[in-house]
């Protein structure tokens, strides 16, 4: 792990603050600027990945193609692409495209006026290929494919790979087969390497800076959007790059994904705060509830509640283990408990967790049915949520990478209502 943990501790120190609640009655949402103008940025130091590493994915998704009887795999701008080659442009309705074969380094076709660009995106000896506006893009991509002897082979596509795209390559190499890349893209991108690993817990330790630094700022009449944009200002003052930030008051919280209604926080509401960000591309996702002022019995017996559920749901997280079992374990723990049951609500409404790197939300999850087994490298958040609608909803989310021996979580668990950090 590359983080100094004594500038990382210097900094929790000028941070602290009165973290119990209620919150600084003179805090104002007019000096969000100045309380996020004292932090420093966290991301100096941090190393991106390598090229040498982005030629060991390629070579390792070299060797998924072949097991999978695959000649090569057709990949859009996008993570996917950012992933293997360290390229990364804008999808627009231009083709610009990578072919990744079994037999050699990445075909590019492109835009011919986008090419000083493009070569100073993949390099000086990369094999780009240019097509006019009055040609077809895909001609190209049906000429790469005759070279690498994969015309009428199997080609997969990236999953985020738009219809016209797949459709225009039908429609230029007839006698290929195309099919899903995931098998590949997937394939390599679930299991972190240490590089990654490093970044992701960078990007983690600078979301969780931010909510020490803005927790201490709620006041009563502060609307949801103050408190997102202290957030992300926050994030992006420490280094975080692409911040954001869902706040949720009140009964609007039993919304997992948010409500369009407005609400100025008001003492006894539920606080929601699941935020993130990004260093080198590597996301974080982390879900902080609390809330402003003293909690009710029954604030607290339902947050002690999810707490149990995301403690359930880490000690199941173990090496080979099915990731349903996840799912099945932090949900067992709310149904017992009379909500739900399944999906219903009042209880837990979504998945217990999510696949997490370049993407936010990527392959694979803890959900039911899915029966891959659980490996060292893997990253998911650990989120079983409560909702109780009408009244108010409550997640606990931290981030969590497998280790041969078992799980590590990315941040420390939140301690109790009135303690969220």
């Amino acid at each position: 792990m590359t983080l100094d943990r004594r500038r990382f501790t210097g900094l929790m120190a000028g941070l602290a603050g009165a973290l119990a609640l209620p919150r600084r009655p003179d805090a104002d949402p007019s000096d969000l600027p100045s309380f996020v103008a004292r932090l420093e940025p966290m991301t100096a130091d941090v190393e991106p990945i390598s090229d040498a590493e982005r030629a060991a994915r390629r070579e390792q998704a070299r060797r998924l193609m072949r097991e999978q009887g695959l000649d090569g795999i057709l990949l859009e701008p996008g993570s996917s692409m950012t992933y293997f080659t360290g390229v990364s442009w804008w999808p627009s309705e231009r083709a610009f495209l990578a072919l990744l074969s079994a037999a050699g380094e990445p075909i590019w076709i492109c835009p011919a006026f986008e090419e000083a660009r493009a070569r100073e995106e993949t390099g000086a000896d990369a094999d780009v290929r240019v097509w006019q506006e009055d040609e077809d893009p895909f001609a190209l991509v049906a000429g790469a494919l005759r070279e690498r002897g994969a015309v009428a082979g199997r080609v997969g596509i990236e999953e985020r790979v738009r219809w016209f795209v797949s459709d225009g390559i039908r429609q230029a190499a007839p006698a290929a087969t195309l099919g899903s890349a995931t098998p590949v893209t997937a394939g390599c991108r679930m299991y972190k390497s240490p590089a990654e690993l490093a970044l992701m817990q960078r990007a983690n330790d600078v979301t969780m800076a931010a909510f020490r630094a803005v927790i201490p700022t709620l006041r009563e009449g502060m609307t949801q959007q103050q408190v997102s944009s202290g957030m992300t200002a926050a994030m992006t003052k420490l280094g975080g790059e692409d911040p954001w930030a869902l706040i949720l008051f009140g009964a609007g919280s039993a919304f997992p994904h948010g409500t369009r209604e407005p609400h100025r926080l008001q003492p006894g509401d539920i606080v929601l705060m699941d935020c993130g960000c990004a260093v080198s591309g590597y996301q974080a996702d982390i879900t902080r509830t609390t809330v402003f002022g003293k909690p009710s019995p029954r604030q607290r017996q339902v947050w002690e509640l999810e707490r149990r559920a995301q403690d359930a749901a880490f000690k199941a997280a173990q090496v080979g283990v099915p990731c349903e079992a996840v799912d099945a374990a932090a949900r067992k723990v709310i149904t017992d408990a009379g909500f739900g049951p399944g999906y219903r609500v009042p209880g837990l409404p979504h998945r217990t967790g999510h696949g997490i790197g370049l993407d936010g939300h990527e392959w694979t999850n803890f959900v039911r049915g899915n029966t891959t087994p659980i490996a060292p490298g893997m990253c998911f958040s650990d989120e079983p949520m409560i909702a109780i609608p009408g009244e108010f909803g409550v997640r606990l989310e931290d981030c969590l990478h497998i280790t041969e021996q078992g799980p590590r979580f990315f941040t420390p668990q939140s301690e109790s209502i009135e303690r969220p950090l």
